[in-house]
């Protein structure tokens, strides 16, 4: 079960971390990401890392997230910085076996998500 927190409201220009802490059995043996949906938009993913470390981010973001993970508390972190009005969606943490299975990586794809957290940027 992965249950995300650390949305919230925010200026542009202001920054935000959203959190996804999970079993050791889900953190362990997954790539950990996030997606993200605005009302009447497809779903983006917007970063991934792989147990190894390796990250992925959409275009979008790069340079202005990092997605992290922290093995002592099993939970993958999305640090959001310089946040656009157009970062405003709903943000979903998800999981799956490998982060790119060689089509590309897909977090809206991916086997486990949580319920999401809204974030506002104004």
């Amino acid at each position: 079960q992965l249950v995300e927190s650390g949305g919230g409201s925010v200026q542009a220009g202001g920054s935000l971390r959203l959190s996804c802490p999970a079993s050791g059995y889900t953190y362990n043996r997954n790539c950990m990401a996030w997606f993200r949906q605005a009302p009447g938009k497809e779903r983006e993913g917007v970063a991934a890392i792989s147990v190894g470390g390796r990250t992925y981010y959409a275009d979008s973001v790069k340079g202005r997230f990092t997605a992290s993970r922290d093995n002592a508390k099993n939970t993958a972190y999305l640090q959001m910085n310089s946040l656009k009005p157009e970062g405003t969606a709903m943000y979903y943490c998800a999981a799956d076996p490998v982060c790119d299975s060689g089509a590309g990586w897909s977090p809206s794809e991916y086997g486990y998500v949580g319920q999401g957290t809204q974030v506002t940027v104004s």
